[in-house]
């Protein structure tokens, strides 16, 4: 399992952080871990895919897009 260190951490943060682990029950280290594990994991991200959705329902653009469904047979690799 790989391993940081964080340096110049103030003591305010540090006090903090001893506050939150305290009132969650496990070690500040153990804190450290799961705040670094909600801040990457992909809960917390928005995927593209929604994102577009989003900017399309803020956005609505009218297409008028037909599909080609002429039948080309199979592709020849040869």
């Amino acid at each position: 399992m790989a391993g940081i260190t964080v340096r110049n951490l103030s003591a305010e943060t540090h006090r903090a952080l001893k506050t939150r682990a305290a009132a969650h029950g496990r070690s500040t280290e153990a804190e450290v871990r799961a705040i670094l594990d909600e801040a990457v994991s992909s809960r917390g991200r928005q995927r593209l895919g929604s994102l577009l959705a989003a900017i399309g329902q803020e956005y609505p653009v009218d297409l008028e897009i037909s599909r080609d469904r002429t039948d080309r047979g199979p592709l020849d690799l040869a």
